[in-house]
């Protein structure tokens, strides 16, 4: 039916010769923030490049883990007023625009699948759901019915020397013990929609 009426009204403006306006496509916000999100990552990241600073040198200098680090240059983490004097200070190269869009900004805590295929992060993804099920066993075992928090949750990488001399990779997770609860009902604070 709409399709129609548009069909008729497009035939009465033609034979009006009154000129039609061509819509205008809506600006795709999200397209739109990730293009601006990217072309900031990658000014941030080339001051980093120009600074000579590694992940951890950075880390040192803002007092967060070496991962946390990476994360607030990949937009991937909040930058807080104090750690932004911080990485000022450490990456002056950066523009005054972007720490403020650094603070501003929610960041998207999400991936792109794409990011699967890249051989690091697929490895460490395989080794994680490879050894999920003995994880989980040993969480519960130790703490309980409950969950590691990636919240309130500290991630460092580093490396160490093997008994052979080879360089091996360290990641640890450090995340807060979440219990499940038992759904008390006179504990929920909202009201039942059964009310």
């Amino acid at each position: 039916m709409l399709a129609v009426s548009r069909s008729l009204a497009s035939r009465a403006l033609a034979r009006q010769s009154i000129p039609t306006l061509t819509a205008v496509p809506p600006i795709n916000r999200r397209h739109y923030h990730a293009n601006k999100l990217a072309e900031r990552v990658e000014r941030v990241l080339a001051a980093k490049t120009k600074s000579g600073k590694s992940y951890d040198e950075l880390a040192s200098a803002l007092g967060v883990t070496n991962a946390y680090a990476a994360q607030i240059l990949l937009g991937q983490a909040k930058l807080t007023p104090k750690t932004a004097l911080a990485l000022k200070e450490a990456l002056p190269e950066i523009v005054d625009d972007d720490i403020q869009a650094m603070q501003d900004d929610f960041p998207m805590r999400s991936f792109d699948e794409e990011i699967l295929k890249e051989p690091n992060v697929y490895r460490t993804y395989e080794a994680v759901t490879h050894y999920g099920e003995a994880i989980k066993r040993i969480i519960n075992e130790q703490c309980g019915d409950g969950i590691m928090s990636a919240i309130d949750f500290y991630l460092d990488v580093g490396t160490t020397t093997g008994k052979h001399g080879e360089k091996r990779v360290v990641i640890t997770f450090n995340g807060k013990f979440l219990p499940f609860i038992e759904q008390v009902a006179d504990d929920n604070g909202a009201k039942s929609p059964r009310s």
